[in-house]
């Protein structure tokens, strides 16, 4: 279940403008965030009669819902006010104060007829506050319900008996809790004590007779009778006597009359015991979002000057559901692609993948919101959606590639571009270095992520387009190669003579070099040879001075010698004449 939905007051369901009945966009913003089954009260009733200040107490409040203290009617159209129910865990009560009927301002009742039908229609237990006691102007007043089933009924039958469509219709009817305020009669019958219900029954049971009269009379209660199966009354003393009833909402509990508190507190008891959740034909369960096209279905209605048939109100409530079920899903399928998909992408299936996933996901959203879509009519709808927007995306897909190669293209190839037109390529051999640049932006090209599908397409077309630029150069280069090549002929012809004249030049150089080594070899040569003949000279007369020199040597030292031998031989003379002498002496 959803979070609860608390209000802190209530809001304008439905303005009564000029007697022209219009829904406020602000409450119904309210009832789309319910997503738990709601329990719907409305009171209906004269004005001045309090019924704001049952509702007031049903909203467990103080205050609330207006309650005047003048004769003047206060509440204008219907107000809503929604709350956690106090008993019923994960139920929302939706509590609908009407405006009051019968006010002699008013310019004729029909606005009051609409507005006691919406009670009729939007509500799972209806409130019908009258004064002091049943009498018949207040059934006559509820009798209205007669004209409205007739609206209701199914158009194929036309009167009250028509069973299929009556069931149809008490199917639908809410419960009804009649309250009779300040009540003053004593409830008894012929001496004996009945209850509020018993008193009520009475009322409504029928007299016998087939008369005009008793036909008149019973009419109005069969129809009660027919269409309010489940039926309570409760009846309320006075609160407080005097001036002090015009300040009702401002007075604690312990200022008011005890035996009306009791009252109150039963009332309110049985009404959150035994309201039962808003429940369409079928068993189907109403939450927020159905009250509020249920409240658009019928005041639509109105303004057409008509209500819808009980049997096309369930499928305008599915048409308006399975449509917005539908909404939702393409909602939910577009938040999720932008989220999930950056164009372009890298390749189809990708993105074909992606659509396939969030497809999936928008079906389970609409299967999960959807309202009786039997035939699966608005699930083929929401199918023939998704597949305009796959196409769509796919096209998207497709520019956005193509934008983002065109940009990078553009972004890659515009040095190129310019250099072009600079005449940087038109020379001969520029075609090649045109092809090979092309080559290496190609390869830039290719690095650059998020090119998407279109990526080799665009390149390809891109290129296709500078084909008459490359046939251009192609052509320049091979017209100016040829001239060039004739001139490296002449040059090379011219370049030849120069190196024939410069090899002739420089072989002469090399024979005058040579003959002047050579004439150099034989100056030195011969410098060489009065060199060696006079160190031979030299060398010769050293030799020949050495020689002298060393029989020179030889021949003192053969002197040197002799006087040595002459010296040594006089010395052993000397001995001898001394040892000779000696012995002589001795």
């Amino acid at each position: 279940m959803g979070p609860e939905i608390n209000m802190p007051g209530p809001v304008c369901l439905i303005e009564n403008t000029e007697e022209q009945l219009v829904v406020n966009k602000e409450a119904l913003e309210t009832l789309s965030a319910i997503s738990q089954p709601v329990v719907v009260v409305a009171i209906v009733g004269l004005y001045r009669t309090g019924k704001s200040y049952l509702m007031n107490k049903l909203a467990g409040k103080q205050k609330g819902f207006s309650v005047g203290s003048t004769v003047q009617a206060h509440t204008q159209g219907i107000w809503m006010w929604c709350v956690p129910h106090p008993s019923k865990l994960d139920h929302t009560l939706v509590l609908l104060d009407t405006e009051g009927l019968g006010d002699t301002q008013k310019v004729d009742n029909k606005n009051d007829e609409q507005i006691f039908a919406l009670a009729i229609l939007l509500s799972s237990t209806l409130v019908y506050n009258t004064m002091s006691n049943i009498d018949q102007g207040a059934i006559d007043l509820l009798h209205n319900v007669t004209e409205i089933t007739d609206l209701l009924r199914a158009r194929t039958s036309s009167h009250l008996d028509g069973v299929e469509d009556a069931a149809d219709i008490v199917t639908f009817f809410p419960d009804l809790v009649w309250t009779l305020r300040d009540f003053y009669l004593d409830l008894e019958t012929d001496g004996q004590l009945i209850t509020a219900d018993t008193y009520l029954e009475n009322s409504l049971r029928p007299k016998e007779g087939s008369d005009q009269r008793s036909q008149n009379y019973n009419l109005p209660r069969l129809c009660i009778q027919k269409f309010f199966p489940t039926r309570k009354c409760f009846i309320f003393d006075t609160p407080i006597h005097g001036k002090k009833l015009g300040q009702l909402e401002t007075l604690c509990d312990d200022e008011l009359d005890h035996e009306f508190v009791q009252q109150v507190a039963e009332f309110c008891s049985y009404i959150f015991s035994h309201s039962k959740i808003k429940t369409l034909p079928g068993d189907i369960k109403v939450n927020g979002p159905r009250l509020e096209n249920l409240v658009l279905t019928y005041v639509n209605a109105i303004h057409n000057g008509e209500l819808p048939c009980l049997g096309n109100t369930v499928l305008a409530l599915s048409q308006i559901e399975n449509a917005a079920a539908v909404q939702k899903a393409m909602s939910h399928y577009d938040q999720e692609m932008t989220q999930k998909v950056q164009l372009p992408t890298n390749t189809l299936q990708e993105l074909l993948d992606l659509h396939r996933a969030c497809e999936r996901e928008a079906i389970e959203v609409f299967k999960k919101n959807s309202f009786k879509d039997e035939d699966q009519g608005f699930q083929k709808e929401l199918e023939a959606l998704l597949h305009t927007k796959q196409e769509a995306i796919c096209q998207k897909n497709l520019e956005a590639s193509s934008e983002r190669c065109s940009a990078l293209l553009q972004d890659i190839f515009t040095p190129l571009e310019a250099n072009v037109q600079l005449g940087i390529y038109s020379r001969p051999g520029g075609h090649n270095l045109y092809i090979q640049k092309i080559e290496e932006l190609k390869a830039l090209y290719y690095q650059k992520p998020g090119k998407g599908i279109q990526a080799e397409e665009a390149l390809q077309n891109y290129l296709h387009s500078k084909k008459p630029v490359s046939d251009a150069i192609l052509q320049t280069d091979q017209a100016l190669t040829a001239k060039e090549n004739e001139m490296k002929v002449q040059r090379a012809k011219a370049e030849t003579a120069r190196a024939d004249a410069q090899r002739l030049e420089e072989l002469h150089r090399m024979q005058q070099k040579l003959m002047e080594e050579k004439e150099r070899v034989r100056q030195q040569q011969l410098r060489q040879m009065e060199i060696n003949r006079a160190n031979f000279l030299a060398e010769l007369k050293r030799a020949e001075e050495q020689q002298l020199q060393e029989e020179a040597e030889r021949l003192r030292a053969a002197q040197e010698a002799e006087r040595r031998r002459l010296q040594e031989m006089l010395w052993h003379l000397e001995n001898r004449r001394h040892s000779r002498d000696h012995c002589i002496l001795c």
